[in-house]
C-alpha cells in the first residue's frame, strides 16, 4: 500500500523480551526457509489459509495457526494492531544476510500495510524505504510504503527476528496510523507510545475470510488501472494506453451487467482479459512507474492473475515472475 511517508512509527511499544522467550520456546523446528528460498531468510508461519502451517496462500478463509495459538503475549501483541489480519509470520534474517531491494506488486499487495514488529534485532539492522532509512528498536510497531523500493541489510553477526503482519486494517488500526510519527519527526513529549505489558486483556482475533474476488468488479478494476496511471511517467504513449484500458473497463461493466461474478461469464471475463493484455503491450512497453517498475508488467501481475481467479493465469503474468516477494 501506498503511504505519504516511507515510513510511519505507530504510538505502541510491546515487551520484545517477552515476546523472544515466547518465540524461543516455540524451538527451531518450526522454522522453515522463505517459499522463495533466499538466503539467510526463514519464517514462522502464526496466520494461514485454514490456519494451516504449511499453505502460503494468499487467498482463503484466514486462521491462527498452532504456533500463534502457543503465544499468549504475541496473540495479545496481534490483537492490539486494532486489524483483520492476513497472512502474518514471524520473520527471520540471519546475520550477514539481507532482504534485496524489491517492490510489492501485485493484487495482494494494493491495498494491505504491513505491519513491522521487532522482537530481536541490532542497532546497526537498516531498513531502506524510498531513500530513507531506519533503525526498528526491538518492541515498536512500524508500517512502511510498500509500493516504494525497499530492503533490509542485517550486518550483525546476530539475527533479526520480526512479526510481520499483513493487514487491510480497521477501524483500531486506522486510529493508530493518525496518532503516528514519520520516520523524520522528532521523538518530542508530544509523543509517547503506549505501552503494552504481558497480561493485559486481550481481544479476540478478526481474520479474513473474503480477500480475492471470483471475477473482479469493474469499479475494483478501475481502481487498479487509475492506481497505476497515477504513478506513470511522462510518455507519448500514455494517452494510447489510457484510451485502451477505458475501453477495457467498459467492456468489463457490460460483462458484469450480463453475468456478474458468475460461472458462466469468467470464459468471457478471461477472454477479455487476455486480449487486452496482448493488444497494449506494444504501446505500454516504454511506460514506467515512479518506482522505476514497468507499467506493463506491473498491470499484468495486478490483473492477469486476480481479475478473474480461478481460471488459467496468461502466459504474460507468468513471464512476469509471479512470485511471492514478502
Amino acid at each position: 500500500m501506498k503511504l505519504q511517508v516511507p515510513f510511519l512509527q505507530l504510538p505502541l511499544l510491546f515487551d520484545a523480551a517477552a515476546l523472544a522467550d515466547e518465540i524461543a520456546a516455540l524451538g527451531e523446528d518450526h522454522w522453515r526457509p522463505h517459499p522463495q528460498g533466499y538466503p539467510g531468510n526463514s519464517m514462522l508461519p502464526l496466520v494461514a489459509v485454514g490456519g494451516d502451517p504449511d499453505n502460503e496462500a494468499f487467498a482463503g478463509r484466514m486462521a491462527a495457526t498452532p504456533h500463534l495459538a502457543s503465544c499468549r503475549y504475541l496473540t495479545q501483541v496481534m490483537s492490539n494492531l486494532g486489524v483483520v489480519l492476513g497472512r502474518s509470520r514471524l520473520m527471520r534474517l540471519s546475520g550477514h544476510a539481507e532482504v534485496s531491494l524489491h517492490v510489492d506488486q501485485g493484487y495482494y499487495w494494493t491495498e494491505r500495510m504491513r505491519v513491522h514488529v521487532p522482537i530481536v534485532t541490532q542497532p546497526s539492522v537498516r531498513f531502506d524505504c524510498g531513500g530513507a532509512a531506519v533503525n526498528m528498536a526491538a518492541g515498536e510497531c512500524w508500517i512502511f510504503d510498500t509500493w516504494r523500493p525497499h530492503r533490509v541489510i542485517n550486518d550483525a553477526e546476530a539475527s533479526r527476528i520480526h512479526l510481520v503482519v499483513d493487514t487491510v486494517g480497521g477501524d483500531g488500526f486506522w486510529a493508530l496510523t493518525s496518532r503516528g510519527r514519520p520516520h523524520d519527526a522528532p521523538r518530542g513529549p508530544g509523543w509517547q507510545p503506549r505501552r503494552i505489558a504481558p497480561g493485559e486483556p486481550t481481544q479476540e482475533l478478526a481474520f479474513e475470510s473474503s480477500n480475492v474476488p471470483a471475477v473482479m468488479t469493474p469499479w475494483e478494476l478501475n481502481s487498479q488501472l487509475s492506481m497505476l496511471f497515477a504513478d506513470v511517467l511522462p510518455n507519448p504513449q500514455l494517452g494510447v494506453v489510457h484510451q485502451m484500458a477505458g475501453q477495457l473497463v467498459r467492456t468489463w461493466r457490460s460483462l458484469w451487467a450480463q453475468f456478474g461474478d458468475g460461472v458462466e461469464g469468467r470464459d468471457r471475463y478471461r477472454e477479455v482479459m487476455d486480449r487486452f493484455i496482448g493488444e497494449v503491450r506494444q504501446p505500454a512497453e516504454s511506460l514506467v512507474l515512479r518506482n522505476d517498475l514497468r507499467w506493463y508488467g506491473a498491470m499484468v501481475i495486478a490483473l492477469g492473475k486476480s481479475a478473474v481467479v480461478d481460471l488459467r493465469i496468461p502466459a504474460a503474468a507468468d513471464e512476469y515472475g509471479m512470485s511471492d516477494r514478502a
